[in-house]
């Protein structure tokens, strides 16, 4: 439940040092860059080093090159790897040249199929002509198309043609081939009436297809393709042969050289962040105090390079990065805090008392022997299958089902199936909770307002805690998720209670008047108080007219947010009844069936619900961490921690 301390690096040196000092920030892992120039006052000399990323270039083709051989760039251990930027050069450009010129060959080839393909299916229409393509194309006194029209059209062609040879004109169609929408065919027509029967063919909606020139049949020219087809295919199952053959022999170095461009692309992106003075360089940034020792020894091999360096805590102004630390067994919870927000350095880390709280709240409502060992097998399936961070939070959750799920005896619905185990190890009859009992409905939900009502309270004493450590007195004193506040929602509490159920006599004007009346009306004017003790100069409002029921709204709006955070835990007792009644519509339909029907009910049931109440409950809980108790101690208005890694960010 901490943050790990930060320390601020600035680094000065000339400028032929850079190059060195970047990869040797980048190198360690554990350095994140800031903008030099919102650490200055006067940078009127200052100025961006901008320069083109060199192996940004040279990345990208490397990968382009396994992408078209349909191969994998994967990271190695380059421990032992040394190499410079000319020779990177030299083995990428051989590289993608190689595989550049093998893969448009193989392009080149795959267009002919495609040719071969489309002239293919245009040829299969015409099969039944005997003449070679050229002698109907290549006729000196007609003209010939090769084309189709539809089926409806060339019924009305005979009209048509009887009709133009009393005016004269012949027209001439061969059909061949035909389906239910077209007629394949060849029209002929003279020289001097080629005009008028393109005219005559284009109001039947004729299409032409053109045929390219061939000295055979449309059915030899449609064979010799087809066999052409075949011998390109194997040509380009040559071609593959030499691309597999010659990634094979370059698969160990191109993996080399794609870990080494990975690192030196990404360790240059550092340099952005520097600034140039004269002849020499500035570059800042943060690193972990456990990691600062160390990496101020590696940056202290570098001639000529000075630095300086100050806690993140002395300038906190500069908003410090976070870096989240803790338990192995809590870190599954740290994407849900993510997914809120990064705390502020200096703030609390709620990772902890999320990770109890919302296992604990999702037990109780999920409450489940079987059921909840099956979200943990999920959870476990889904972790180890997918690696997600949910999944390793639904074992934890899964098992915190299962226990209240054995405090309430409930095993797949079967709300009695541990009573045995009630009997012989705590020697009752049957299980002490029976949910659907009014009594117990009852104490169920009272409970839930007791467990809300707890959880609130520590959520504001967190938050009196949290405003300290990043002393802001004013708040935690006034504020109403400081001192104030919380003492007049106990003391609320409290007054209720003594007047419903425990009849102590301690409520009386006394108490009213200083421990709820009091704070009410410091609540009313917290906003100048707060000023005042963190001594700002403008304290005053400028309009009391304008401050007073302004000031009123809001103590209404936060006693009623007391009033609303309290009554939502409501949910968390509805949801035991809810899952008890849930099962019972499981049952009742069961019932309806008997022998296999009845056990296939059963456990489509439980199927059913599992994955519906889960999920529910789940976001439910989500729900009470964020709007009920965060709002109360997190604000999460910082930024994470981002060191410089070999990440590839190009596509």
């Amino acid at each position: 439940m901490s943050i790990s301390k930060m320390s601020f690096i600035s680094m000065i040196g000339p400028m032929d040092k850079v190059d060195e000092l970047i990869n040797i920030c980048g190198e360690s892992g554990v350095f994140e860059p800031d903008n030099v120039f919102s650490f200055y006052s006067n940078t009127e000399n200052f100025s961006a080093i901008s320069e083109e990323n060199p192996y940004a270039e040279p990345l990208k083709n490397l990968k382009s090159s396994a992408y078209s051989c349909g191969k994998k760039l994967k990271d190695v251990d380059i421990s032992g790897f040394y190499t410079s930027k000319s020779k990177v050069d030299r083995f990428v450009n051989y590289i993608y040249q190689n595989i550049e010129s093998l893969v448009l060959k193989k392009r080149e080839l795959y267009g002919n199929l495609a040719k071969y393909k489309e002239e293919i299916e245009k040829l299969k229409h015409f099969y039944g002509l005997r003449q070679s393509i050229n002698e109907i194309l290549s006729c000196e006194c007609t003209k010939a198309k090769f084309g189709k029209m539809p089926i409806d059209s060339y019924k009305k062609f005979e009209e048509i043609a009887e009709k133009s040879s009393e005016t004269g004109l012949d027209l001439v169609f061969f059909p061949f081939d035909s389906d239910a929408q077209n007629q394949w065919g060849i029209y002929f027509s003279s020289v001097e009436d080629s005009e008028e029967t393109d005219r005559i063919f284009s109001s039947l909606y004729f299409e032409e297809i053109p045929i390219l020139h061939s000295d055979k049949t449309p059915y030899e020219q449609s064979t010799y393709l087809q066999n052409l087809s075949t011998e390109t295919y194997k040509q380009i199952e040559k071609v593959d042969r030499k691309i597999e053959g010659f990634w094979n022999s370059q698969k160990s170095q191109c993996m080399k050289f794609y870990t080494k461009l990975k690192q030196l692309s990404s360790y240059f992106e550092i340099k952005s962040y520097a600034a140039k003075y004269n002849n020499a360089f500035i570059l800042v940034g943060w690193v972990p105090q456990e990691n600062l020792e160390d990496f101020k020894q590696k940056i202290s091999g570098v001639e000529n390079v000075e630095y300086s360096t100050e806690k993140g805590e002395e300038i906190l102004n500069h908003q410090p990065p976070v870096k989240l630390k803790n338990k192995k067994i809590f870190r599954p919870f740290e994407f849900l805090v993510d997914t809120y927000g990064t705390p502020s350095y200096g703030e609390m880390d709620p990772t902890v008392f999320v990770a109890l709280t919302y296992t604990i709240l999702f037990g109780i409502m999920f409450a489940d022997l079987g059921q909840g060992l099956l979200v943990s097998l999920v959870g476990f399936l889904m972790w180890k299958l997918k690696g997600m961070n949910l999944g390793k939070m639904l074992i934890f959750c899964g098992f915190s089902s299962a226990i209240f799920g054995t405090f309430f005896g409930s095993v797949f619905g079967f709300e009695h199936a541990l009573d045995p185990f009630y009997k012989n190890v705590f020697g009752l009859k049957e299980k002490p909770i029976e949910v659907m009992d009014a009594s117990s409905t009852n104490a169920i939900i009272y409970s839930a307002v007791g467990l809300g009502v707890l959880l609130l309270i520590v959520s504001m004493v967190l938050g009196v805690y949290s405003l300290i450590k990043r002393k802001n007195y004013g708040e935690a004193i006034f504020g109403s998720k400081g001192l104030c506040g919380l003492t007049f929602y106990m003391a609320l509490l409290f007054m209720i209670a003594d007047m419903v159920a425990l009849h102590t006599g301690i409520v009386n004007n006394f108490y009213i008047i200083f421990l709820i009346i009091v704070p009410l009306i410091i609540l009313m004017f917290s906003e100048i108080l707060i000023k005042l003790v963190n001594r700002e100069k403008n304290w005053l409002p400028e309009s009391w007219g304008d401050y007073l029921p302004q000031s009123f709204f809001e103590l209404f709006e936060i006693v009623l947010s007391y009033v609303t955070n309290t009554m939502s835990f409501l949910r968390v007792g509805a949801f035991v009844l809810v899952h008890a009644g849930m099962m019972m519509v499981v049952f009742t339909i069961a019932d309806m069936f008997s022998g296999p029907g009845y056990v296939i009910a059963v456990v489509i049931g439980n199927l059913i619900v599992t994955a519906l109440e889960a999920l529910v409950a789940g976001i439910q809980v989500v729900r009470l961490e964020f709007y009920e108790m965060f709002s109360k101690f997190f604000e999460g208005q910082g930024r994470p921690f981002t060191p410089v890694k070999a990440e590839d960010n190009l596509v």
